[in-house]
């Protein structure tokens, strides 16, 4: 049987998603939910709310997204689900509800390695966003979020060779914790990125780990402690001054960023982190003889690392394949279509399949 839509539902940290994703990687639509008000008042994702938010909301969802699509439950042929890895509850959430309705539609299911998801979500396709001409594999892709951050070598769908990875901290926690410490709350990185570009990058000096090592891992922990020391050590006044604008700039909806002691802080942190993430994606690329890099994962929603990847791809005339921030954050359409492709070469799951917290992507199934 040829697959030509599935049903997606992703559910494996604090964002609640669904879409219905054709085979060529065309998202008929994708909806989601976020939770990030509940959470910020714990600064940080508390996951037993996060299980019980997508109980809220996953549903009505499911129900948008196919009404969006023009689809019906019982059209689609197949449905598809993030299984792995995540919080435990969250991932519970979303595999019950498929295998739900697996047994009431009578339809197929498989459960997605989310980490996949991310790695092909530069074939993802609608109206506003195509695969970028000659992208295709092999080609480099660095992951990297809150819960992740990797490189890897990527063949062809289902054949992914890790070149390192963070030995610690993944960057978008070190962002996230950055931004608490400054005064920015949670979620910090995006706050973070938009104080940077009214920064000074230059203004302080933190360490960049590993920047020199052979080796493509990465560690976070170091700049992490390094830049919570910058800010203890202040002079009373200007940490006055920091947590004053920081204040400033939450109760304006942190829309309206202005240059400052707070902004060169998030640029000089910002410029730390993506030197060492632009380094490491860089010299693999090279490396590896490829002629396409990825950027995925909730931190490539960050502009300046958007920007320096883009630049250094036109530069030295390679392909750099950046999704467009909507599929770049958790999303049911880049599970919907490495979960269309895995149905497609004959795979499925049954209802005996658990949520698995922690799973490597070089487990997955060749």
């Amino acid at each position: 049987m040829k697959f030509k839509t599935v049903l997606a539902v992703e559910t494996s940290c604090d964002d609640t998603s669904a879409a219905v994703v054709g085979a060529d990687g065309t998202v008929h639509s994708c909806v989601q939910a976020s939770q990030d008000l509940h959470h910020a008042r714990f600064g940080g994702i508390v996951p037993e709310i996060a299980s019980r938010n997508h109980t809220h909301h996953l549903i009505p969802l499911i129900e948008e997204a196919l009404e969006r699509a023009g689809f019906t439950a019982p059209a689609v042929d197949g449905l598809a689900v993030t299984a792995r890895p995540g919080l435990i509850g969250a991932l519970l959430t979303g595999l019950v509800t498929v295998k739900t309705l697996s047994l009431a539609l009578g339809k197929p299911f498989i459960g997605v390695n989310h980490l996949e998801g991310h790695l092909m979500a530069p074939f993802l396709r609608d109206a506003d966003y195509q695969p970028p001409a000659g992208f295709g594999f092999p080609y480099v892709a660095l992951a990297v979020s809150g819960g992740h951050t990797t490189l890897y070598r990527i063949e062809a769908f289902g054949r992914y060779t890790v070149l390192g990875r963070t030995l610690d901290d993944a960057a978008g926690e070190a962002f996230d914790k950055f931004g608490k410490r400054a005064g920015l709350g949670f979620p910090g990185g995006v706050r973070v990125d938009r104080l940077a570009r009214v920064g000074n990058p230059t203004r302080f000096e933190f360490p960049r780990a590993m920047i020199r090592d052979e080796r493509d891992d990465m560690s976070f922990s170091g700049l992490k402690t390094a830049a919570a020391r910058a800010i203890d050590e202040l002079f009373p006044t200007d940490r006055d001054q920091l947590m004053a604008d920081a204040a400033q700039f939450l109760a304006e909806g942190s829309k309206n960023p202005r240059p400052g002691l707070l902004a060169d802080f998030c640029a000089s942190f910002q410029e730390a982190v993506t030197d060492v993430l632009v380094q490491r994606l860089t010299r693999a690329a090279v490396r590896e003889g490829v002629r396409s890099v990825v950027l995925t994962g909730g931190v490539a929603a960050n502009s300046r690392l958007r920007e320096r990847v883009s630049e250094w791809a036109s530069q030295n005339g390679m392909i750099a394949a950046i999704p467009p921030l909507r599929f770049c954050t958790d999303n049911a359409a880049m599970i919907g279509f490495a979960g269309i492709t895995r149905l497609n070469r004959g795979e499925r799951s049954d209802q005996t399949l658990k949520p698995e917290p922690r799973a490597p992507l070089d487990r997955e199934p060749q």
